[in-house]
């Protein structure tokens, strides 16, 4: 970079020498931005292993406990003597702070720990549905965006048409009906008018299959019902947070001003406000990437999906402590990458982000 730069220099033409001295002033300014940040992730995630055990810790007892209540209430002999012996395995019987010494340690050697519900190491359990969390996610993610995005932009260009009419109306449709609803409602008009089973992720005889190609375009084929009906709240949302921020930005003097110039509409809507309105879309990183593999709950367990979103609840319900604790520590984890990515973008695209950090 600096040869280039001494290359430039060296033509010693005024406006490629002023272009050089923007584009250092601006590198500077964003790697500063960024090194801020950075540090600032060391304690954050520091803190956020501190709140993820504490969490795991709260409820009175542990997953023995809870397997000991469930034994009693089905009428089941309890054997006291083997729920000691497999407390001193699992270092259940330890002090807290010793327990997450001791799982932290794991977790810096890629050891997430063991699951008792299920009773197999966590990262032997949890990729799978990680993968396929992360396919619908993004493939939801993705769909919101660039449906949010055009639909946005055109209501904000053609406000009051028929068509804002009609995609406003659809965006409060979208924002108020929960997902799960939805799912429900399709489900059940499926089944009753076409005799269709729409939960799932993939066929029957392709459920408990190992991978292959038919595998995958089976599940490609089950993908659309999870991307529409997990979209529709995002896709409204942004559809009016575009439309909003744009308007905003085309009453502005800048856009009157370039108006006044004759630049044409469609280059000046592009080129100006639409850049500025695009803060929402990246500011939203920061809860997109945890997103990716929490999944949408109650829609996975409607829809029968092999997500991590049920599993997750259920390790939670049951005390499956390391379980619990490894999906708590990816969201969080993931939330703090995503806020950092956002913040970089941010600094990037718009200059008054890192000015104001200074």
């Amino acid at each position: 970079m600096r040869f280039l730069f001494k290359n430039v220099y060296n033509a010693n033409h005024p406006a490629l020498r002023k272009l050089v001295s923007r584009i250092q002033g601006v590198s500077s300014d964003v790697l500063a931005f960024i090194v801020r940040r950075i540090l600032l992730l060391i304690p954050t995630l520091f803190f956020i292993t501190v709140v993820t055990f504490l969490v795991i810790e709260l409820p009175p007892g542990d997953y023995l406990d809870a397997y000991a209540a469930n034994l009693a209430a089905g009428g089941d002999p309890v054997d006291q003597e083997r729920l000691e012996s497999l407390r001193k395995q699992f270092g259940l019987d330890k002090p807290a702070h010793l327990r997450y010494l001791q799982w932290v340690s794991n977790v810096l050697r890629g050891n997430f720990g063991f699951s008792f519900e299920w009773n197999t190491a966590v990262e032997d359990l949890i990729w799978e549905r990680l993968a396929l969390t992360f396919v619908i996610s993004l493939s939801t993610i993705l769909f919101t965006w660039v449906v949010g995005f055009l639909i946005g932009v055109y209501s904000a260009v053609n406000q009051y048409s028929i068509g804002d009419y009609i995609f406003t109306t659809l965006g409060f449709i979208g924002l108020g009906l929960p997902n799960f609803l939805i799912a429900l409602v399709i489900m059940w008009y499926a089944f009753d008018k076409f005799g269709l089973r729409l939960s799932g992720l993939f066929s029957q005889e392709y459920q408990a299959a190992p991978w292959s190609i038919a595998k995958f375009f089976d599940m490609v084929t089950h993908l659309w019902l999870p991307l529409i009906i997990l979209g529709t709240a995002g896709t409204a949302e942004m559809i009016r947070t575009m439309r909003a921020n744009l308007l905003d930005e085309l009453n502005k003097p800048y856009v009157e001003t370039a108006r006044a110039k004759g630049l044409k509409e469609r280059v000046l809507v592009r080129k100006y406000p639409v850049r500025v309105a695009l803060n929402p879309f990246v500011s939203t990183v920061g809860w997109t990437l945890p997103n990716l593999i929490s999944g949408a709950t109650i829609v996975s367990v409607v829809l029968s999906l092999p997500t991590t979103g049920p599993m997750l609840l259920g390790a939670l319900m049951t005390q499956d402590m390391y379980l619990a604790a490894s999906f708590l520590l990816m969201l969080s984890v993931l939330t703090v990458i995503g806020t950092l990515v956002s913040d970089m973008l941010l600094a990037v695209l718009d200059p008054r982000i890192r000015m104001e950090t200074q």
